[in-house]
């Protein structure tokens, strides 16, 4: 029987899973982190991107696009507190498309009025999304 481990991911809205994993892949700010049981405490940010959790007797993970947050890991409990999470099937590519489509126009303008910081951060997020929408098509076909 695989060691198992607890975790739960919450956005500002709602919790989004809870559940025991027998593994998760984090979108850390330096790389993903691999998180198995028994690993090491840590407390960390984490950016925007696809969080993976590999559920117990199924050969699948369970994908949950974040938008960055925090990731604590206490023995036996993983704690995803996430600024946005939506569940990988509820993802839109169309939204997600448009998002980034004006994320760069607003980036391209040379207005005045243009907070490049957050035009960057939309940006970064659409992209975010495209690419776990990608590994979800992929793990579909």
């Amino acid at each position: 029987m695989a060691s198992k481990i607890q975790i739960e991911v919450v956005s500002a809205e709602e919790s989004i899973f809870s559940g025991e994993a027998e593994f998760i892949v984090a979108p850390g700010l330096m790389g993903e982190l691999g998180i198995y049981p028994r690993h090491t405490p840590l407390l960390t940010n984490i950016k925007a991107g696809a969080l993976r959790i590999k559920l117990p007797n199924e050969n699948d993970e369970q994908l949950i696009f974040i938008s960055g947050g925090i990731l604590e890991i206490q023995p036996g409990l993983v704690t995803v507190l996430a600024d946005t999470a939506i569940r990988g099937h509820d993802l839109d590519e169309a939204k997600a498309l448009e998002a980034k489509r004006l994320a760069e126009e607003l980036i391209k303008s040379n207005a005045s009025e243009v907070n490049y910081a957050q035009a960057q951060a939309e940006l970064s997020e659409a992209l975010a999304q495209l690419q776990a929408i990608s590994r979800l098509r992929k793990k579909i076909h």
